[in-house]
């Protein structure tokens, strides 16, 4: 436990400081209103790269001997980590390679390829492009960058604590991500270390609670599987070297469902007009878990790296989770002029048409009745159910239809 000290987080917060963004904290009206707290984010989704990976990179870079440097270094990864050490390479002036799974998206190769890494594919997923990392490591003498499973890339993404804490001494709780393990590591150790009353809450996705489930054990072990749309905390194991500081630092760990991200990424877009990917909103949604009033609270928002055809799927899935997308299905008879009708019903009552679907094969007598399925922009669940009991007044005995997973599917 003698690692981390205080002064290697005072010299990783100063050299980070070469290649980081300055992300001040921002006060959050809507989030403080809603939980009875001054709620404050760490915007790390602001970084050059798009999120906080490159400190630890660029600080475990300036630990290394000229010799190692001269070397170079590699790692596997398919997301922020992969371009947070191609980053801090480039800057360093040190070769690195990056191992990616043959699945990753071209957009993340090409980005990685940008910053100066050179690429390699290998592997169908993260396990086999980290074994083949460590097989070219051993070859070539290149000096592996664990992800997260290293000292001296957890010390390096502290300095967020240091920056915190300097901002808002009296911070009574920081809400870190976890996904192995390291940017938790970091910041719970250093925060302890500043002022042992801060609380550190880690959070984790529900379907990825590796630490969660290793601290109920005492050790650290292994998930069967992981299922979460937070992709960059889908992690099955923590790290070995990081548990302890884990046990030692965290005051509690909050587990969060999909449904949850889903909500939390609207809430961001609309009220702070800010991107956030699913492991950086962990943070956000675990705010309405807390049981406290009046504390001062930082959510770390630990990267904002989300394509634009997730963003499309979770905004959908987020309308439709508040009543503000909806479907019903209505019967009405096979005649003329009774679609206008039904139209004109939900232009006084506001309902913005996006789809309608007309089955006329929902009864063998097409003259008692055909289906119309009214898929509809609503302003919340007040306004969806003032729509449906203007439908069901008018006799067209409304039926709310459950939604599967996109428009098509209604």
């Amino acid at each position: 436990m003698e690692e981390l000290t205080l002064e290697k987080f005072e010299e990783a917060s100063e050299i980070v400081k070469e290649v980081t963004l300055e992300t001040k904290l921002i006060y959050s009206e809507y989030f403080s209103a809603q939980t009875g707290n001054k709620v404050y984010f760490k915007p790390e989704n602001m970084q050059y790269t798009g999120a906080y990976k490159v400190r630890g990179a660029y600080y475990k870079i300036s630990t290394l001997t000229e010799e190692e440097k001269a070397k170079g270094l590699i790692t596997a990864s398919a997301g922020n980590h992969a371009q947070g050490v191609a980053y801090a390479a480039k800057l360093s002036g040190v070769k690195a390679t990056v191992v990616m799974p043959t699945t990753t998206p071209l957009i993340k190769v090409n980005r990685t390829k940008g910053y100066g890494a050179e690429v390699v594919l290998a592997g169908d997923v993260f396990d086999e492009a980290c074994a083949y990392a460590y097989k070219l490591a051993d070859e070539h003498g290149y000096t592996f960058v664990h992800p997260f499973d290293d000292l001296a890339v957890a010390t390096g993404q502290g300095s967020i604590a240091m920056e915190i804490i300097k901002e808002l001494p009296t911070v009574d709780y920081i809400l870190v991500p976890i996904g192995g393990g390291g940017l938790c590591t970091g910041v719970s150790t250093l925060a302890k270390l500043l002022n042992p009353k801060i609380k550190v809450i880690g959070v984790e996705p529900a379907g990825a609670n590796c630490m969660q489930e290793s601290l109920k054990e005492g050790h650290v072990l292994t998930l069967p599987q992981v299922n979460t749309i937070a992709d960059g905390t889908a992690v099955k194991r923590p790290g070995e070297k990081l548990f302890p500081y884990i046990q030692q630092n965290v005051d509690d760990i909050i587990t969060i469902e999909d449904s949850e991200l889903i909500v939390a990424f609207l809430d961001m877009v609309e009220n702070h007009k800010m991107i956030v990917e699913n492991s950086g909103l962990l943070t956000v949604a675990a705010l309405k878990h807390l049981n406290v009033e009046k504390k001062k609270i930082v959510s770390i928002l630990s990267g904002g790296n989300m394509d634009v055809i997730t963003m499309s799927s979770i905004v959908q899935h987020g309308l439709i989770q508040r009543d503000r997308v909806f479907t019903v299905s209505v019967l009405l008879p096979d005649k003329p002029g009774e679609l206008a009708k039904v139209a004109e019903l939900l232009a006084k009552e506001h309902g913005n048409i996006i789809k309608l679907e007309h089955n006329q094969f929902i009864s063998i007598n097409r003259n008692a009745a055909v289906e119309l399925r009214i898929t509809m922009e609503a302003f919340g669940t007040d306004h969806k159910n003032q729509i449906v009991s203007a439908l069901t007044d008018a006799g067209y005995r409304p039926k709310l239809v459950k939604f599967k997973g996109t428009y098509s599917e209604m």
